[in-house]
């Protein structure tokens, strides 16, 4: 009886390494294909971090396709343990385990993917720092009905999932200032062609995927007449 328990138990964890590794590869090896910075990835128990390095200007395709990768092999890899693994009583269980994953990572949270998706297309309609600021309050309200539930849902581990969502987000709110310069700092570094063309009057009004022109003050800026001045500037 122990010995199934234990058997039982080392076949759950496996399923759960098996699905977040593949998970965190699909994001890993895209973001490789796209030539962006990588390092490494970590793996938890209840997730894993794919880290690498890109531009905050990158394209929307090219960030769309790094993103549903992760979930994408995920699916994948699910459907084939399913097809080759010989016993059937497990796979009640690697069911469980896979949409609970797949779920809990396209919950519209910042950091978690469904969040930076909710992000990505936010950036299609409002300016960069605008998107931001709206994924994470959006991403607060999905919190909180979280919050709600729990009373009905009192668990252990919902109880840690909603605290480590708080501390995430929380985390990610603290560095938007950063992620902000970081997007306007390399439009200064960089030449984009980006085709459409957007009017705006500062910074804070700049989209991703568009050049821009700049009416401030009465005088009218390309965007990289007035980065250059604005980083000369600080130089001085």
């Amino acid at each position: 009886m122990f010995l199934s328990i234990l058997i039982g138990y080392f076949e759950q964890f496996i399923f759960v390494f098996l699905l977040i590794f593949f998970h965190e590869i699909g994001h890993f090896e895209t973001a490789r294909l796209f030539k962006y910075k990588v390092d490494k990835i970590y793996l938890y128990p209840t997730g894993g971090i794919s880290k690498f390095t890109s531009e905050l200007n990158t394209s929307f395709i090219k960030e769309l396709l790094v993103l549903i990768n992760g979930p994408l092999m995920q699916i994948i890899i699910y459907f084939l343990i399913k097809t080759i693994y010989p016993y059937q009583r497990p796979l009640i269980y690697l069911k469980n385990i896979h949409y609970s994953i797949l779920m809990f990572n396209l919950l519209p949270i910042y950091p978690l993917d469904g969040g930076k998706l909710l992000n990505l297309f936010l950036n299609k309609i409002f300016s960069f720092r605008k998107s931001f600021n709206y994924t994470i309050y959006l991403s607060y309200i999905v919190i909180g009905i979280f919050i709600i539930l729990i009373p009905n849902h009192f668990k252990i581990n919902y109880i840690f999932m909603v605290i480590f969502l708080i501390y995430k987000t929380t985390e990610e709110y603290k560095n938007r200032n950063y992620y902000f310069d970081k997007f306007i700092l390399e439009r200064y570094l960089y030449s984009y062609n980006f085709n459409k063309l957007c009017i705006v009057k500062s910074l804070n009004d700049f989209k991703k995927e568009y050049k821009h022109i700049l009416n401030n003050n009465e005088k009218i800026y390309t965007e990289k007449e007035y980065l250059i001045n604005k980083y000369e500037k600080q130089k001085d």
